[in-house]
């Protein structure tokens, strides 16, 4: 059969026909990008968290601004969180126990009902004027309690969703939807403030704990995927095999590795935004909530990259953690509001590439009956560690500077990164294959 010409070829494109293989193209790529989307549990799960968690962004804003305003403390500040974060160190590894154990989503009703009236309390301690430090201590403490159960069952429960195949690609959506929050959220948040008083954003967050937990409710369980159950026997035998597999897994321990210092240290320096908001940049609670959003378009963009991606190398991994510790470094050095924006857009995006690339190998990598109990190391080293960073941060910000503090901060992610590095040049091929494998379409990627 003989070949159209090359005239003819030119005149169909003229014609716009050329163009259905690019809308073809566009099509697949969506559908690649959002293929989780296509089983209804995860979409009930997606849709409830992105409203939870933009309420939780706006909370999160009228928070800090609410202790800024009782005490104008950077140390207040870094107590608040040190209070909500340290039950996460506590007791996040006996939760990782308990999301192997029971059903994920009872566990998830319960901790999200929980949290929601948190936000609640402190909605109306506010509204009757009565509202103190020391509640929102106690409450920061009663949040994080909660929150030690419900991270590392919500980690788990994804997989029992959508399956090991789409494991990725869920895991970079949920990002997605936790910057698409962060994107909306604050500028939400600090328009409450400005427009209605600090405590209407409470009860904003209140309410959209509802969307989540009608969303566990009209799940079907009977498309969950199996997961094996886990032998039973006392919390601390279960809880020694899980660190002892973390331990005795390299490609586990080099996550682990990085997240102890990045998580500690890096990822803490949220706490003192509103310091450089107000102190370094000389702006209010509208521009505070314009630096998370501008953080969050970062992270949004690197969030969908990485879900069309969907293939969580190490050299993704240490990609993102590498980024993340240079940005966080030029961030103490900047003291102009474009420069800084411009930073923290990047500085979000290194900040997914690592954490989603993280999330996705662990659990990629974690037998299905230790999944629960490997995720709470991670939850653990990212967010039940964050006591100690932010206490520290918030000291040497009150009596250093706050760019010091983040300095040091950024110096010593910089020393995990290396730390990291090492390990794995003294582990060169401890990498599954499983890790690097793109499951949606079978081929596989080298570190």
């Amino acid at each position: 059969m003989r070949r159209p010409s090359r005239k003819l070829v030119k005149q169909r494109s003229i014609d716009g026909a050329a163009s259905v293989p690019l809308r073809s193209r566009l099509r697949q790529s969506l559908a690649r990008t959002f293929v989780s989307f296509s089983n209804r549990n995860y979409r009930l799960f997606w849709f409830g968290q992105l409203l939870s968690v933009t309420g939780t962004w706006i909370q999160r804003v009228a928070q800090s601004w609410l202790v800024l305003n009782l005490t104008d403390s950077s140390f207040a500040l870094g107590m608040v969180t040190t209070l909500q974060f340290l039950p996460m160190m506590l007791f996040a590894l006996f939760g990782g126990v308990i999301a192997d154990r029971l059903p994920k989503r009872k566990v998830l009703l319960v901790t999200q009902a929980v949290m929601g009236t948190v936000s609640l309390i402190l909605g109306v301690l506010i509204t009757l004027d009565v509202v103190q430090i020391w509640h929102i201590y106690v409450l920061a403490a009663v949040l994080g309690l909660a929150t030690a159960f419900d991270n590392p069952t919500r980690q788990a429960f994804v997989v029992e969703m959508v399956g090991p195949e789409n494991l990725p690609n869920a895991v970079a959506l949920n990002s997605s939807l936790f910057n698409t929050a962060r994107i909306v959220g604050p500028s939400i948040g600090g328009a409450m403030i400005a427009a209605f008083g600090i405590a209407v954003p409470f009860f904003a967050d209140a309410v959209s704990f509802l969307a989540v937990i009608v969303g566990l409710l009209m799940m079907r369980p009977e498309e969950f995927h199996e997961v094996p159950p886990p032998a039973r026997g006392p919390v601390l035998t279960r809880l020694r095999e899980g660190i002892a597999y973390a331990i005795h897994t390299p490609a586990v321990a080099l996550v682990l590795i990085l997240m102890a210092f990045l998580g500690t240290f890096g990822y803490q320096f949220t706490v003192i935004l509103p310091l450089i908001a107000r102190y370094v940049l000389d702006t209010g609670a509208l521009g505070f909530g314009g630096l998370l959003t501008a953080m969050g378009i970062g992270s949004l963009a690197s969030a969908l990259g990485v879900a069309y991606v969907s293939r969580p190398t190490e050299r993704l991994l240490l990609i993102g953690a590498g980024s993340f510790t240079v940005l966080l470094g030029l961030l103490a050095l900047s003291t102009s509001l474009p420069f800084t924006v411009a930073i923290l857009v990047l500085l979000g995006a290194g900040s997914i590439i690592f954490t989603a690339t993280a999330n996705s190998r662990l659990q990629i990598l974690a037998p299905g009956e230790l999944r629960g109990r490997v995720m709470s190391l991670y939850i653990f080293l990212f967010a039940g560690t964050a006591p100690v960073g932010s206490l520290s941060l918030g000291y040497l910000a009150e009596t250093l500077s706050v760019r010091i503090a983040v300095g040091i901060m950024a110096l010593l992610c910089a020393v995990g990164f290396v730390l990291g590095w090492l390990y794995r040049a003294r582990h060169p091929e401890h990498s599954p294959q499983a890790a690097t494998r793109r499951p949606a379409h079978g081929s596989s990627a080298s570190d």
